[in-house]
């Protein structure tokens, strides 16, 4: 925790404050929120950033994308525009935000959006033809206005939301009684070999509710690395050497996975979503190969070199149980 976090801790009561008298309000109805007649899937977390949303996102676009007509509803941080935009293959990032656009390049069947109110992104995904069956909220867990009908609440091994607290000095966008509203709770990034002992007693830290289902999942990097100009594999990298790009919350799962190769690589690290700069571009330019991650590449891709720049594909795997949370999910529709 760095200084200015400690000495910020007296504003941790006063924002614990508003936070809860807000969600209070939305609980006794004297904010109004919308519940919708067809299923939307709220994917959130309580921490800021580094919970593995997107991943969680596309797991459930690759389980949902061939069985209904989906839309997925993002804020689209950091981008340049306003309002509700339709993403699109053409579409930058400064455009429609990275991870959106990160979606739409994988998936592009699938209809994605994004509007920072929620509300009225639903209404114009609602308005296209054919209709979107089900829609996924990404990062909408704080985002009242919407009541949806499932919520997914993620919280990193290392990083546990029962052992934060809020900001200024912690990282808790609400206090951890709002952990209370989630359906499903998953514990992202766990190592391969955690064990049942260990997760019984994560399970009694985070305290669930009788409705509350628990999941561990831990991150899939895969054997290859993608590019323009195809895909290669990992063990290419010990022979060449390559700098990594990272502007994601927490880099270090990748970092020591690539480590964990013996591959060797400098590392230059950006803030997270980081919109690079024409200098930085310039300097990137200049090394001679290029890894990163998915979703840095989208926002690399149309100022570097395809021949110098590799991403990175991840996926989210469940450690046990994901037969029963596949069911919980496509039952979502079946009910409808």
């Amino acid at each position: 925790m760095n200084l200015l976090r400690k000495i910020l801790f007296l504003v941790v009561p006063i924002y614990y404050l508003v936070t809860w008298l807000r969600n209070k309000m939305y609980d006794l109805g004297v904010k109004s929120s919308v519940i919708y007649d067809f299923p939307v899937i709220g994917v959130g977390n309580l921490s800021v950033g580094g919970t593995g949303k997107s991943p969680m996102v596309e797991y459930l676009i690759r389980l949902l994308k061939d069985k209904v007509r989906l839309a997925t509803l993002s804020r689209g941080y950091k981008r340049e525009t306003k309002g509700f935009q339709l993403v699109t293959a053409s579409s930058t990032a400064r455009e429609v935000g990275d991870e959106p656009l990160q979606f739409k390049t994988k998936f592009l069947d699938v209809v994605v959006g994004v509007d920072s109110d929620r509300r009225k992104g639903i209404a114009k995904l609602r308005s296209l033809t054919p209709q979107p069956e089900v829609i996924i909220l990404d990062d909408a867990y704080q985002h009242r206005k919407v009541t949806a009908r499932f919520y997914i609440l993620l919280t990193a091994y290392n990083d546990l939301y029962c052992d934060d607290i809020v900001l200024p000095t912690g990282n808790l966008r609400e206090p951890r009684k709002g952990a209370n509203r989630a359906d499903v709770i998953v514990i992202t990034k766990c190592p391969k070999e955690i064990s049942v002992d260990e997760r019984e007693n994560i399970a009694k830290k985070l305290k669930l509710q009788p409705k509350q289902s628990l999941f561990f999942a831990t991150i899939d990097y895969g054997s290859e690395i993608t590019g323009r100009l195809g895909v290669k594999p990992i063990e290419t990298l010990k022979y060449v050497p390559f700098t990594l790009v990272t502007g994601i919350a927490n880099p270090k799962p990748l970092v020591a996975y690539y480590r964990s190769l013996g591959l060797i690589f400098d590392h230059i690290n950006y803030p997270d979503h980081h919109n690079f700069s024409n200098r930085e571009l310039k300097e990137l330019a200049g090394h001679e190969l290029i890894v990163t991650t998915e979703k840095d590449y989208v926002r690399l891709v149309s100022d570097l070199s395809i021949k110098k720049l590799w991403y990175q594909p991840m996926k989210m795997k469940f450690i046990e149980g994901g037969d029963l949370f596949d069911d919980m999910i496509l039952q979502l529709h079946n009910t409808n």
